[in-house]
């Protein structure tokens, strides 16, 4: 089956023999000439994708969905999940329970202090829609706030527990200033988040992340 992976001014699949082929590049206005950040599952005979598009250095990030019958030609028209508005970067999709879950990353790459709605953010659907207002009203599971070795978190996955399936291990990357000079004064670093994520109701308390 392989697997996928993003590349600037494209996104390219990945087969077991390492052979590696463009099968997503940008097509509309809005992508800005770039597409990147995939996110697939494979539901109903089709490959269902959710990607960034545009540029940090623009301050112009918008989520886009296409869908594919192969996951390497017959693209559907791409379309806009989520406006530039929202600054959404990832968009990470599980089954469970016969409907789904996602968390994404809300981002912030302009001037001065991040938003507060600058995050982590879960919602559920009963099908993988390509439509963000089919989703749940999304719940933000954890702030930008600079917590030392981690502040704006991106780059969501995450699994349930097997003893426990409202019980989320959410893993993303983050970063933190250094005192090194030079162009890039940052280090990258992995976090991971434990919460409870009900099939219905509400999160009983906000989580903290471990490294």
């Amino acid at each position: 089956m392989g697997t996928l992976y993003d590349r600037f001014l494209g996104v390219e699949r990945g087969g077991l023999d390492g052979s590696a082929h463009t099968c997503v590049c940008p097509t509309e206005e809005w992508e800005h000439g770039s597409v990147y950040e995939p996110n697939l599952i494979f539901h109903g005979g089709k490959w269902k994708m959710w990607y960034v598009a545009g540029s940090n250095h623009e301050n112009h990030l918008v989520q886009g969905y296409a869908e594919s019958d192969d996951g390497m030609t017959g693209w559907s028209t791409h379309t806009i999940f989520a406006a530039p508005e929202m600054k959404m970067f990832d968009f990470s999709v599980r089954e469970r329970a016969g409907s789904f879950d996602a968390i994404f990353a809300r981002v912030w790459v302009g001037e001065g202090s991040a938003p507060a709605e600058t995050g982590l953010w879960w919602c559920r659907s009963e099908e993988p829609s390509g439509i963000l207002a089919d989703w749940s009203q999304p719940v933000q599971i954890i702030t930008a706030g600079d917590r030392g070795w981690h502040s704006g978190p991106w780059k969501p996955s995450f699994q349930f527990a097997e003893e426990n399936a409202n019980h989320a291990f959410v893993f993303f990357d983050g970063l933190y200033r250094t005192s090194n000079p030079g162009p890039f004064p940052f280090a990258f670093t992995l976090g991971c988040l434990e919460v409870d994520l009900p099939i219905t109701g509400r999160i009983a308390h906000f989580p903290q992340a471990v490294r």
